[in-house]
């Protein structure tokens, strides 16, 4: 994984957390215990052309964006994001696999990380992701998810 400068998406966060909230039915988590792993994957081409270029990421109809952020869980509900080891593997329904390479950002006190992928119209990609908090001893956990893309 790469770090991210984050003078390249200052003033973009706002923006991006404003657009991952738009598509909460797109965003979901995984419980690990002590963390919470929330993550979405979007069509590119629904980011703005400036939020995309903020971000580094090419829009286009068939390219995805997978957004992940791993918060440790704090009694009090103010879960605070944490940096990890992930590492995130998409296959197809037809057994093909590709990695999906992932950069963190940071931004004030977000952490988040983000991969973009290429897709083909009605796609379903099941995602392995393995996560391993750098503040929880042990080995990684891992999940998996599905989701379907669409060309637009």
């Amino acid at each position: 994984m790469k770090k991210t400068d984050s003078r390249r998406v200052r003033g973009w966060w706002f923006v991006f957390l404003m657009l991952w909230a738009s598509t909460a039915a797109a965003q979901q988590a995984e419980d690990l215990g002590s963390h919470l792993v929330h993550y979405s994957a979007i069509n590119t081409s629904q980011l703005t052309p400036e939020v995309a270029s903020a971000i580094g990421v090419q829009r286009s109809s068939s390219r995805a964006l997978l957004n992940l952020a791993v918060l440790r869980k704090n009694e009090q509900g103010m879960d605070r994001p944490v940096r990890a080891s992930i590492r995130v593997e998409a296959v197809n329904i037809a057994g093909q696999r590709r990695d999906v390479e992932l950069r963190e950002v940071t931004e004030q006190d977000a952490i988040y990380y983000l991969g973009s992928f290429r897709f083909h119209n009605e796609e379903r990609i099941t995602f392995r992701v393995s996560v391993h908090p750098e503040d929880r001893p042990g080995p990684a956990r891992e999940f998996s998810f599905q989701q379907q893309f669409f060309v637009h």
